[in-house]
């Protein structure tokens, strides 16, 4: 790798540091090919990227970053997970972690907030964004539709409902 190369790779390293909402930090020693892909693909999938990183390097690119906490994790075969998401990247890396002991975490960046091994598995047992998405919206519908129901009820159901009620109190 030329010097044109390394400035390149700091500088990419450096915008994926600033822009990224959650990255964390793994090793990954051990890892066949076919295993690295089915993890990239598995993250891809859920909106994250994973990138082998030279620690020299990405020490480079994390000063002046709110990631620089992060560069002492720097050590031996290492590589991130990144996304936008603060939940998917630490999702798919624990499970996966979970399934193969070879990768391992060793820690992360969630904002200006420096996650521990436990702090990622923490969050990685959160639901997602789309999964909180579709729990706010079960929970607005759920009210409407059944007001919804009420209304659609024949006034004679109604009747009769109002009816018991009024036995019962008079018994």
């Amino acid at each position: 790798m030329d010097r044109a190369q390394k400035q390149e790779m700091v500088s990419s390293l450096n915008q994926i540091f600033a822009a990224a909402e959650v990255v964390v930090v793994t090793h990954y020693s051990g890892l066949t090919v076919s295993e690295m892909t089915d993890l990239r693909n598995r993250l891809r999938e859920a909106g994250a990227n994973f990138k082998v990183t030279k620690n020299r390097l990405a020490r480079l690119a994390l000063e002046g970053t709110d990631c620089s906490p992060i560069s002492e994790l720097m050590e031996g075969p290492t590589a991130i997970g990144y996304s936008d998401d603060p939940v998917a990247a630490p999702k798919i890396l624990a499970k996966f972690a979970k399934e193969n002991e070879k990768l391992i975490i060793r820690g992360g960046m969630m904002g200006k907030l420096v996650l521990d091994v436990d702090a990622v598995k923490d969050l990685a047992a959160l639901p997602s964004l789309d999964e909180l998405r579709g729990t706010i919206v079960g929970l607005i519908s759920a009210p409407a539709t059944g007001i919804v129901g009420v209304l659609q009820a024949p006034g004679r159901q109604l009747a009769r409902v109002i009816g018991a009620y009024a036995a019962q109190d008079a018994a």
